[in-house]
């Protein structure tokens, strides 16, 4: 289906979140050896397990559910247009806090993510109209030219967010708790840490569930068809 504009674009963590360490190169290469000893799989501190009230859900649920729908940022998949942290009516927006040069947790989350939107649309078809994908740049030094089609190699329909404005791009990611930092060392090598987290915001503008890295495609798949349900009711 066609990207859909003009919703803010879900970028939630936690407050005191332990970070992914990923590497890159001043070239922008990267390779395995290049990630760091971070711990993606970190809980947010202000979460429960969601199946803890009998929801069925596999992922995080925060409480209570954080208002996400406040800053827009510039998309880079349409220059000129600004996006929203908000789902259209009825569905739901899953985003991303990444960088395309990450060697490791990026891509196996977005991976994953698409795996899980596949196997949602082969089950009921037509479903995935209802799900926006948006991946937010934290190392918009190197990205802001390549993180459209490299988001759509993952999902074809994503739309990718990005802005040189450091400011703005830290008043986007502080109400969801989102933490990243980017560095350069002395030999040039530049290291990004980063929330590896996925989220995903309703129409109201709220962060309704967080999945943790590693998250399997059928828990996502799962959890999209229940958040959906809930959504239509």
């Amino acid at each position: 289906s066609a990207p859909r504009r003009g919703r803010l674009v879900a970028i939630a963590s936690v407050a005191a979140i332990t970070l992914a360490a990923c590497g890159g190169s001043s070239d922008s290469t990267a390779s395995d050896d290049d990630a760091g000893a971070g711990s993606p799989d970190a809980t947010p501190d202000d979460a429960a397990p969601s199946d803890s009230d009998g929801s069925g859900l596999s992922g995080i649920v925060r409480s209570p559910a954080p208002a996400v729908g406040g800053t827009a940022l510039p998309s880079l998949t349409e220059p000129g247009t600004e996006v929203e942290f908000r789902a259209e009516p009825g569905g739901i927006e899953v985003v991303y806090f990444g960088f395309t040069n990450c060697p490791d947790v990026c891509p196996t989350t977005l991976s994953d993510l698409g795996a899980a939107l596949n196997r949602l649309e082969r089950d009921e078809p037509g479903i995935t109209d209802l799900i926006e994908t948006t991946m937010v740049t934290v190392d918009p030094g190197r990205d802001l030219d390549v993180l459209a089609p490299y988001v759509t190699s993952f999902v074809s329909d994503a739309v990718a967010l990005g802005t040189s404005d450091e400011a703005l791009l830290m008043e986007a990611a502080e109400p969801f708790g989102v933490s990243y930092d980017v560095r350069t060392l002395d030999d040039g090598t530049i290291e990004v840490d980063h929330s590896p987290f996925l989220y995903a915001v309703d129409d109201q503008g709220e962060l309704v569930l967080t999945w943790q890295f590693g998250a399997a495609p059928s828990d996502i798949a799962n959890d999209l068809d229940i958040l959906l349900e809930r959504e239509s009711a």
